[in-house]
C-alpha cells in the first residue's frame, strides 16, 4: 500500500489531520492500535480554543459542535468560601472558549472520515516506523495475523505518550523534559445538571476541585487526590461528600448529585520531547508533550501541532515548499512551551502541595490575591486561557 502521509494514532489529532489533508487531495491512512469503541470511551477534555473550533469547521466537522457546543465568556475561582469571576471576554479583547466534549469531537471526526471514505485501520498491532531518515520511509503493522506494509512520503506520530512514534527517535537525538506532580485528579462524569453555567476552579485547604460540564445534562467534576489513591477507594457518596466540602456553601447547596457513569484518576504530569521531528517523522499531541489539565491546554496544544503540520504538508505537496516541514519542530515547540508555562502556573496557583513550606503557601495565597486585584494579571490569564494565536 502507498499513501502520501501515514498517521499513527486514531485520536482527535490524527483524525483531524487526515480529514484536513483528504479535503486537499492528499492521500492518508490512519493506524489505530485500539477499536473505535475504545477510542470513543476515553473521557477527556472539553474546553476548546476558537482556533481549534475554526480548524474543525475547515475540516467540515463543525456543524454539531456549533449547534451543541457552549460558548463560555468566563469562569469562576472559588477561594476562602467565595467566588471570584474571571471575565475572559472583557480581558481578552472579546474572545471566549467553546465547551464541547472530546468524545463528541472525535465522533464527529470519525463520521467525517467515513463520509469521505477515509482509510482508518483499527486494531493495528505492532505498528513500526522504518527508514525515517531516508526519502522512502514506511510503516508496518499486523492485522488478522498478517504483516501489512505502508509506503509513504511522511509519517505523523499522533499515538500518545505511550505510543511507538517518539520511541522511534534515537535516544542520542531526543531530549525529554518532565515534571511529575505529587497528586492526581479523581474525575466523575454524571448525568446531572451542572452546578454552574461556567467552570468553577476551586482552591481549598483540602485540595483543588473543578466543576466542569459537557452539556446542560452532563456534568464533569474533579477533586485532587493523593497518587496512592485508587478509584476503588472512592464510592460515589464519598466523592460527592468530599467535593461539597471544598465548594463554597452557595455552590455546594445547589449541587445535584447522581450515579457516576465514568470514574477515573489521572496523575498530573508535564512533559516535552525535543525535537518534534526526525527525518520524515513528525510528532503531534501527547506523543510529544503533556500538560496538567488545569489550564485546558492539552487538546488545544495538539490542535496547534496539527495546524502547523497541515499547512507545512500542504505547502510541500502543492508547491514543493519544505520550509514549513523544516521549521515545524521549532515553531510547534515555541507555542508548546508557552502552554507548558501556563498550565504549570495554574497548577501551582490552585493545588494543595504536600510537604510544602509555610513560606510557599503564603506566596501561593499572595499570587492569588494579586491575580484577583489586578486587571493586568487577569488580562494575562485570559490571553493564555482563550488561546494564543497559531
Amino acid at each position: 500500500m502507498k499513501v502520501q502521509v501515514c498517521i499513527i494514532g486514531g485520536g482527535p489529532s490524527g483524525l483531524l489531520l487526515s480529514q484536513l489533508l483528504h479535503l486537499k487531495g492528499i492521500d492518508t491512512i490512519v493506524l489505530e492500535k485500539y477499536s473505535r469503541d475504545h477510542v470513543l470511551a476515553r473521557i477527556r477534555a472539553g474546553v476548546l480554543e476558537h482556533g481549534f473550533a475554526k480548524l474543525m469547521r475547515e475540516a467540515q466537522c463543525g456543524e454539531r459542535m456549533d449547534r451543541e457546543g457552549e460558548i463560555h465568556t468566563g469562569f469562576e475561582i472559588a477561594h476562602d468560601g467565595v467566588l471570584s469571576k474571571i471575565d475572559l471576554h472583557k480581558h481578552s479583547g472579546g474572545n471566549s472558549v467553546l465547551v464541547y466534549g472530546q468524545t463528541e469531537l472525535t465522533r464527529d471526526l470519525y463520521e467525517a472520515r467515513n463520509r469521505l471514505g477515509g482509510k482508518v485501520v483499527h486494531n493495528a498491532e505492532d505498528v513500526t516506523p522504518h527508514d525515517l531518515t531516508s526519502d522512502r520511509p514506511y510503516v508496518t503493522y499486523r492485522s488478522n495475523g498478517e504483516t501489512v506494509r505502508v509506503d509513504c512520503d511522511y509519517i505523523v506520530g499522533a499515538d500518545g505518550f505511550h505510543g511507538v512514534s517518539r520511541k522511534s527517535i534515537p535516544k542520542d537525538v531526543l531530549r525529554e523534559y518532565e515534571k511529575v506532580y505529587p497528586f492526581g485528579w479523581l474525575g466523575v462524569l454524571s448525568r446531572t445538571k451542572p452546578v454552574s453555567p461556567e467552570l468553577i476552579y476551586v482552591k481549598h485547604e483540602r485540595g483543588f476541585a473543578l466543576c466542569s460540564l459537557r452539556s446542560q445534562v452532563l456534568s464533569r467534576y474533579y477533586i485532587q487526590v493523593p497518587l496512592t489513591d485508587k478509584v476503588e477507594d472512592w464510592s460515589d457518596d464519598a466523592f460527592w461528600a468530599e467535593l461539597k466540602r471544598r465548594l463554597p456553601n452557595q455552590v455546594a447547596g445547589n449541587l445535584i448529585t447522581g450515579p457516576s457513569i465514568e470514574k477515573s484518576i489521572a496523575p498530573l504530569r508535564s512533559f516535552v520531547a525535543e525535537p518534534m521531528s526526525y527525518g520524515r517523522l513528525f510528532l503531534a499531541g501527547d506523543a510529544a508533550h503533556i500538560v496538567p489539565p488545569t489550564g485546558a491546554r492539552g487538546l488545544n496544544s495538539a490542535a496547534s501541532d496539527i495546524y502547523y503540520l497541515y499547512h507545512a504538508l500542504l505547502a510541500h505537496f502543492q508547491s514543493g515548499d519544505d520550509s514549513g516541514l523544516e521549521g515545524y519542530s521549532a515553531k510547534a515547540l515555541a507555542r508548546i512551551w508557552k502552554a507548558q508555562r501556563f498550565s504549570w502556573w495554574m497548577t501551582m496557583l490552585l493545588h494543595r502541595f504536600p510537604d510544602r513550606l509555610d513560606y510557599e503557601d503564603r506566596l501561593q495565597q499572595t499570587e492569588l490575591d494579586y491575580l484577583l486585584s489586578s486587571e493586568t494579571a487577569q488580562r494575562l490569564l485570559a490571553e493564555n486561557y482563550v488561546g494564543l494565536p497559531f
